[in-house]
């Protein structure tokens, strides 16, 4: 067997293979609605954030679950492309994921899903070593108990878990346990907690479960962050939006590059913020990942949104 190399991510998640269907406005119930284009695009949280990693220079792998289909093909071939090595496990006679995603004249998103069952990455299929030699380790959740463990085998190596996470998965209360830095959506916290107040759901969790970081992001407003001592807020960039698909993924990416090279975590999350609006300046969840040179020009020249009406 082939010693496996070393990288400086693993990300253990999803993928998805994104339908992007540009419309005027979003249909109303019982409309019939006329569209110009559909554009079939590789997606998905983790394997999304794992390609503009390397995109960057990070040295990158992706474990996850793939069927046997045309869609499976076109996941392999990006991530060769990306140069991402993969452990992908095939299921056999299953349809990879789907995502139908319509995007409003003003790039808001809206995410149709499909997956079949099969397709649920199950802890059996992990192998502990994709895991460990690794610098740190990124899960979505959606696949709760293969990321748990491979949560819990990055924990007991010293390696930070970073974790995405949009919807309370069964068993998610076990995987937050072992997260450090735990980014998650807008109303992710609220539901969690059921603490009305964003900032204080925040402090609840991180007390709770020992994050080091706990964080929402927040669209046009940017991200919130509490570190356990101090509230931290990064306004977002203003860029011309065109999709908003995979800004979350991408924003992800923009954290974990700067844990990576050991920045203050204000620049950590400015490069985050930085990259994630870039990224909605074109179509699809990876469509925007722009150079480094690039988003540093953003952070030096850009203009932000107003301050967050998130509390």
């Amino acid at each position: 067997m082939t010693k496996l190399s070393k990288v400086d991510l693993v990300g253990v998640g999803l993928n998805a293979t994104d339908t992007v269907i540009p419309l005027a406005n979003y249909p109303s119930r019982g409309s019939k609605v006329e569209y110009q284009t559909a554009t079939i695009l590789p997606g998905g949280q983790v394997a999304s954030t794992v390609v503009a990693c390397q995109r960057w220079g990070i040295k990158t792998r992706y474990v996850g679950k793939l069927g046997d289909d045309a869609a499976a093909a076109l996941h392999r071939e990006a991530f060769a492309h990306a140069g991402v090595e993969t452990q992908i496990v095939t299921a056999a006679g299953a349809a990879s994921p789907q995502s139908l995603i319509l995007v409003d004249a003003g790039g808001e998103r809206t995410v149709l899903c499909r997956r079949d069952e099969r397709l649920i990455l199950q802890p059996t299929d992990l192998n502990r070593e994709w895991i460990v030699n690794a610098r740190a380790l990124h899960v979505d959740g959606h696949d709760t108990a293969a990321a748990t463990l491979a949560a819990t085998w990055a924990r007991a190596a010293g390696i930070p878990v970073i974790a995405d996470l949009d919807e309370l998965y069964p068993g998610v209360v076990e995987l937050i346990e072992n997260i450090d830095y735990l980014i998650v959506s807008r109303d992710f916290p609220r539901r969690l907690t059921s603490e009305p107040n964003l900032e204080k759901a925040l402090q609840q969790i991180q007390r709770r479960y020992g994050c080091t970081l706990v964080a929402a992001t927040l669209g046009e407003e940017g991200v919130v962050a509490w570190d356990g001592k101090q509230l931290h807020h990064t306004p977002a960039y203003c860029v011309s939006v065109v999709d908003t698909t995979g800004a979350g993924d991408i924003f992800h990416a923009g954290f974990i590059y700067g844990l990576l090279q050991n920045w203050p975590l204000s620049r950590q999350l400015d490069f985050a913020c930085a990259a994630a609006a870039l990224n909605c300046t074109a179509v699809g969840a990876r469509g925007g990942i722009q150079p480094l040179e690039t988003i540093e020009d953003l952070m030096k020249t850009g203009s932000r949104h107003h301050a967050p009406h998130y509390v």
